[in-house]
């Protein structure tokens, strides 16, 4: 069977996707107790006793290491040469990860106090030392933007360190959107795919020296060795009410056809069966003001009205209510929202009620049930669900993921804003991870090549 590590690891959304290509963990790398406990709940062994967790946090790397979690980070783990002789010694086929590289670049290895530009060195180091047969990196889309107009990108400047990393690599940049792989979720991310020089020739793969992106199977072109297949086309794109509907708080329903998708591709993959209650599905707590908001949002978007609407009248000035009431022509009344609460009687105790939950923040949306999420990130309380006064449930942003029922996320569900540099909660966990729908197709794709 083919062997992978998994660096900076998260809780596992890119090993889920791999493993279900048909790959062997040997070992995952990751800083975060939390995201390593959850890691390791899913793929190892029970993690949900946390004092035994914290005795196997007490313990070694090369202890770690034979128990395929190791909890530290990369530089640590170079550090050790047991531990990096054992790996070695796996003769690995694939090593994949998404190290943070926003500031990354060339000359940055220089300069050892940037963590920005130490981190994807480490990666390299790591590749460099263990010699995969394979390579994989993902990031954000925004590392693909140039510094200024001399310099490369930090994306470029990796696929650049990469192909110049140990015997030397055959890179191909690929800009991947989850949802053409099965997401019910707009999720683009950059990804590096990589071959060693002579796995490369010897398979006679060839790479674009451009970009290439990814789109619906019915409109894809041409699409290069390295690249992972769409198998999604236009007309079966997955949306929010297949991935979620059936997890309503007031009124659950049946899964869908999605969710049983879901559950029988990634399911067999976790180390827990499906379980009959629905796991991390717990409603937040919300105050009276933020529900009603939450109801006045969704109100808005049924009568087409912009929801920016809430925002200017957090406004001062003289035209602020008449601005308003300009803005809410398309508004129906009486005003009632999805859960059959009524708002206002007509235009004037609207305007009041838009006053009264004004606020500055325009980031809050919400989600159509017959579109795709917008991309899950760390922070839920921007996405609004369509019918109930709430934001989504670490369960509901899992589903858009592409993480099965049967994959239990341990830790706090969220923290506070002074927390969020050492923590990483569920919340961050999900929107951390890579989605594993998009995993899966790049799995099948290194896995058909070196079998």
């Amino acid at each position: 069977m083919l062997k992978y590590v998994d660096l900076f690891s998260g809780c596992g959304g890119l090993s889920l996707g791999i493993e279900e290509a048909g790959l062997e963990l040997v070992a995952a790398v990751e800083k975060s107790d939390m995201a390593a406990r959850t890691f390791y709940h899913n793929f190892v062994g029970a993690a949900d006793d946390l004092l035994k967790w914290q005795r196997y946090l007490s313990q070694s790397i090369a202890a770690q290491a034979t128990q395929k979690v190791i909890v530290n980070e990369l530089g640590e783990v170079l550090q050790d040469e047991q531990t990096m002789r054992q790996l070695k010694d796996e003769k690995l086929d694939l090593v994949v990860g998404g190290p943070p590289c926003q500031g990354f670049s060339l000359a940055g290895r220089r300069d050892r106090s940037d963590i920005r530009n130490l981190l994807p060195w480490q990666y390299l180091e790591f590749v460099e030392r263990t010699n995969p047969k394979a390579v994989v990196i993902e990031n954000v889309v925004g590392m693909n933007q140039r510094f200024d107009a001399e310099t490369e990108s930090a994306f470029s400047q990796l696929k650049i360190a990469l192909e110049k990393t140990g015997e030397g690599y055959v890179v191909q940049a690929v800009l991947v959107n989850a949802m053409h792989y099965g997401a019910p979720q707009h999720r683009p991310r950059l990804m590096l795919i990589a071959l060693r020089q002579d796995v490369a020739e010897a398979n006679n793969i060839r790479t674009t020296a451009e970009l290439w992106k990814s789109d619906f199977s019915d409109s894809i072109q041409e699409i290069p060795p390295l690249a992972p297949v769409p198998t999604v086309s236009s007309a079966s794109l997955e949306t929010v009410k297949v991935a979620v509907s059936d997890l309503k708080l007031d009124s659950p329903g049946r899964a869908t056809g999605y969710v049983s998708r879901l559950n029988k591709k990634f399911g067999t993959v976790t180390r827990k069966k499906i379980p009959l209650t629905k796991l991390n599905h717990i409603e937040r707590n919300h105050t009276e003001r933020t529900v009603q908001r939450f109801r006045l949002y969704q109100y808005l978007q049924n009568c087409g009205v912009n929801r920016n609407v809430v925002s200017i009248a957090a406004g001062t000035g003289e035209n602020v209510r008449s601005d308003i009431r300009a803005r809410l022509e398309q508004a129906k009344y009486p005003a009632i929202s999805p859960d059959g609460t009524v708002l206002a009687t007509d235009a004037d105790e609207l305007v009041q009620l838009v006053m009264r939950l004004s606020t500055k923040k325009h980031s809050q949306k919400v989600l159509a049930w017959n579109e795709p999420a917008r991309t899950v990130v760390t922070l839920p309380d921007d996405y609004v669900h369509p019918s109930e006064p709430r934001i989504f449930t670490v369960r509901e942003m899992a589903r858009f993921q592409g993480f099965p029922d049967s994959f239990e996320f341990l830790g706090k569900e969220t923290t506070g804003a002074h927390r969020r540099k050492v923590e990483v909660p569920q919340y961050s966990q999900v929107g951390n991870a890579v989605s594993p729908w998009l995993s899966a197709a790049v799995g099948k794709t290194l896995s058909d090549l070196l079998s």
